[in-house]
């Protein structure tokens, strides 16, 4: 039977593999039916032991990213390597250079943003590397991409995805670890692989090591194209994956996160003859990096409608 296997982004932690599935597979499922594939929206939901279903597994692995069960609030930057704090700042102030460049002149997100890098470029005006990062975090806290019911949930937020994201560009045993889960979910029978955020990076790292051809990658709401924090870090360095017969991008104007919608010039250079990459792109005010909002798309629908064949 055809599987696809979909690899969850950051602030995932306190999630799990059954919740996400589901939640994937229902969006995924709505997206199918808006291009008339109900056939195909319905084999999404059939039962575990129906030959007929199409399987679809969850690589989680935000459980590695959990602090340890203890009192108060663990969760900060401030145990981070000066290394990986510099890394972090410099992940912050991309986004804050898309908050810039997309939101309306003169909106407060805008005038905040362009602010707040001004700070960066002169870091004499605000005393010490982690007060800038903190200046920087409650910027991003204030932007509608991060809004939370309070200033403080969305600095933790900011604060969450930042801190995962780094770790992830710079611990190589929690990088391995992490490719190794969903490595073990890909096999022979894999159509599909699905990557969102954080784990769109995933995703392309493992579409180098298949055991297999693929045909279909698709990235959603991905940092792949943040080319001085992201770019400079992949492994391997951009290029097309070899065994990928199709790679589809998608990206929400909206959405920081997926900084560079155009994957093409840094990826599409040696594509086989075989093989295409697709990115495409939308522009839709709200949660703009949520997952299932990408997975209901239609474009994305008809592009695992075509794996599905």
């Amino acid at each position: 039977m055809p599987r696809i296997v979909m690899v969850h982004g950051i602030d995932n932690q306190n999630e799990g593999e059954d919740l996400i599935r589901s939640s994937w597979i229902d969006a995924l499922a709505g997206g199918l039916r808006l291009v008339d594939r109900e056939d195909l929206a319905d084999r999404l939901k059939l039962p575990s032991t129906d030959p007929s279903r199409i399987d679809v597994r969850v690589a989680f692995y935000g459980h590695l990213f959990r602090a340890p069960d203890v009192q108060g609030d663990p969760a900060d930057l401030d145990d981070l390597t000066p290394a990986q704090a510099a890394t972090a700042e410099a992940l912050a102030a991309e986004w804050l250079g898309r908050v810039a460049e997309r939101a309306p002149a003169e909106s407060p997100s805008a005038v905040q943003a362009e602010r707040a890098l001004a700070m960066t470029r002169n870091s004499e005006l605000v005393q010490g590397a982690g007060n800038l990062l903190r200046a920087t975090i409650n910027t991003l806290a204030r932007f509608p991409f991060f809004a939370r019911p309070t200033l403080w949930l969305a600095e933790r937020t900011v604060i969450t995805t930042l801190r995962q994201v780094t770790l992830y560009l710079t611990e190589p045993a929690l990088r391995k670890q992490i490719r190794g889960i969903v490595l073990g979910r890909v096999d022979d029978d894999t159509t599909i692989l699905i990557g969102h955020s954080l784990g769109s990076v995933v995703a392309y790292e493992c579409a180098h090591r298949l055991p297999a051809p693929l045909p279909l990658l698709t990235t959603i709401g991905s940092p792949l194209g943040l080319r001085t924090i992201v770019t400079e870090r992949l492994d391997p360095s951009p290029s097309f994956p070899p065994l990928v017969q199709s790679w589809l991008n998608h990206a929400n104007l909206e959405d920081v996160v997926a900084a560079e919608p155009d994957l093409t010039p840094l990826f599409g250079r040696d594509v086989p003859a075989a093989s295409r990459l697709t990115c495409s792109h939308y522009q839709e005010a709200g949660n703009a990096h949520r997952s299932e909002t990408y997975l209901g798309r239609e474009i994305i629908a008809r592009a695992v409608a075509e794996a599905l064949r």
